[in-house]
């Protein structure tokens, strides 16, 4: 019964663990200003004042750190730190492209010597089955000329035998 209780106590810190730890990895944590809810959007709370395509653009609102609305309670952010925010978010895009154009590359690559490998593994192949082949033959012909053999040896006995035979009785 407390080891029932004790795991599920267990089960539930490790799934606030989780479940903090994604949700912390979210560029915005929620906040009042969003709802409670964090966006999916980095970029939602930048607009909102009644509507969330027509955003306010007052170039000296923006330039001295007026929220875009011109109020309402929303965080201040100029243009330059949104132009900022996208150049980074760009170039950090850009890195992680050409991270996975590395890593294509490199897999690429690493097919192509596998490739060469195989065929040089199938090539041994190919040449081991012909010298088994050729060996196969020889050895089913010394078996054919051991069973010749053999009956030559049985009809000399034989031939040997009667003959001592005839020898023996010949000379009674």
């Amino acid at each position: 019964m407390q080891f029932d209780e004790l795991k599920k106590e267990r089960d539930t810190v490790v799934h606030l663990d989780n479940r903090n730890e994604l949700l912390g990895r979210r560029p915005y944590a929620a906040s009042p200003h969003n709802g409670g809810v964090t966006p999916e959007n980095p970029y939602a709370h930048a607009s909102t004042n009644s509507s969330a395509f027509a955003p306010a653009r007052n170039s000296n609102n923006a330039q001295n750190g007026l929220p875009y609305g011109g109020g309402g309670g929303q965080e201040t952010y100029t243009r330059e730190d949104h132009a900022l925010r996208e150049q980074n978010f760009f170039g950090t895009a850009n890195a992680q492209i050409d991270e996975f154009l590395d890593r294509g590359r490199a897999v690429l690559g690493d097919l192509g010597q596998q490739r060469e490998i195989l065929k040089g593994t199938q090539k041994k192949l190919y040449s081991v089955a012909n010298t088994l082949g050729v060996s196969g033959d020889t050895i089913r012909m010394v078996e054919r000329r051991a069973r010749q053999d053999k009956w030559i040896f049985w009809a000399g006995a034989i031939v040997f035998f009667v003959f001592c035979a005839l020898v023996i009785w010949y000379l009674k």
